[in-house]
């Protein structure tokens, strides 16, 4: 039986029962061993730091921070969020400690998209947290709304909060626009748009602040399907691109298109080479998956996890309510140091 070699040629990285691979479409037979002999590289800086939401048994919430990504790939091999995960679960230093050999996220968040992600600590929870989300996407219809009593039909709902670019006129818009896929210059398997051929996509956007003199709104988006770049895609469809997306642009196309080349070369220290153009990775917006509403995959019973928002991304009546808790709390405790101090 035989296989054909497609892995990319690596300068003399690669071999085949010791020699060298010089020819990529190297066959490979049965008891062969393949060795990759990868450079090191220094991946770029990222930020590490994971908040935890929510735990019990099966699963855990995560609060994801901007520009750390979700699983290897690129550029980022290691400073990946699945990565930190099994140096926990390895390192046993962790209460997220579990059935499996550690916890896996059931779904992504773009590299540059912060907030709340699932992971599943069991193979039955990465089951039903996987067919929750599969449905979500498979099942698009007109009626969804955020309240716990839908929750009842969705087993799982996605809120977001974005801020993007003009004034967004209408206070409600459902945007139905299918996404696709084309051939784009760093992105091997192709990238995310807004295609008349695609799979149908489904977001409910909604108003929550206007701002007149910075030419920008702040919004509440609930995704049903779960489409890649979705919301990023479904915002610029409309004429609302996220607010510094380097990508995406009006019509939920990418600034540069070019589907006759894709760069797949190697950099000489064996990474990868960084993309010339914009890539879905590539950060600056402003995008954060803030309330999760599902059912728990073991008991059933419906939780609401809540990531607490960014200052950008929040209105002016929440950042005064904020303010007023923190300066209540604070006023709390120098009342009750100064009661201990002075007896």
């Amino acid at each position: 039986m035989l296989w054909k070699f497609s892995a990319l040629f690596v300068g003399l990285q690669i071999t085949v029962d010791g020699e060298v691979v010089r020819d990529p479409s190297t066959i490979l037979r049965v008891g062969s061993e393949l060795v990759y002999h990868r450079l090191p590289w220094r991946e770029p800086d990222a930020p590490h730091l994971l908040e935890v939401l929510f735990e019990d048994d099966d699963m855990i919430a995560l609060n994801k921070p901007s520009g750390l990504q979700v699983l290897p790939g690129g550029l980022f091999q290691q400073r990946t969020v699945l990565t930190q995960l099994l140096c926990w679960a390895t390192n046993k230093i962790s209460p997220l400690l579990c059935q499996e050999p550690h916890p896996v996220p059931v779904h992504r968040l773009g590299r540059g998209t912060s907030g709340i992600l699932l992971c599943a600590k069991t193979k039955h929870a990465k089951t039903q947290l996987a067919a929750y989300f599969a449905d979500g996407t498979s099942n698009i219809g007109d009626n969804s709304n955020t309240s716990m009593e839908a929750h009842a039909v969705r087993k799982i709902s996605k809120i977001y909060r974005a801020l993007v670019t003009g004034i967004l006129c209408e206070d409600k818009v459902i945007v139905k626009q299918p996404i696709g896929v084309v051939r784009y210059p760093g992105v091997a398997k192709g990238l995310y748009v807004a295609s008349p051929t695609g799979k149908p996509a489904l977001s409910k956007v909604e108003v929550l602040e206007r701002e007149i003199h910075k030419n920008q709104t702040l919004v509440q988006v609930e995704i049903q399907s779960g489409r890649p770049h979705q919301i990023r895609i479904h915002l610029s469809y409309i004429g609302h691109p996220l607010l510094g997306d380097p990508l995406y642009v009006l019509g939920g196309q990418p600034k540069c298109l070019d589907s006759d080349f894709v760069d797949e070369s190697f950099a000489d220290d064996g990474g990868f080479l960084r993309p010339t153009k914009p890539v879905p990775g590539d950060c600056g917006y402003n995008l954060h998956a803030h309330q999760v509403i599902l059912s728990h995959p073991s008991s059933n019973e419906v939780i609401k996890v809540t990531a607490p928002l960014p200052a950008i991304l929040r209105t002016r009546q929440e950042t005064e309510e904020l303010v007023s808790t923190t300066t209540n709390i604070k006023n709390a405790a120098d009342g009750e140091c100064s009661f201990n101090r002075f007896p």
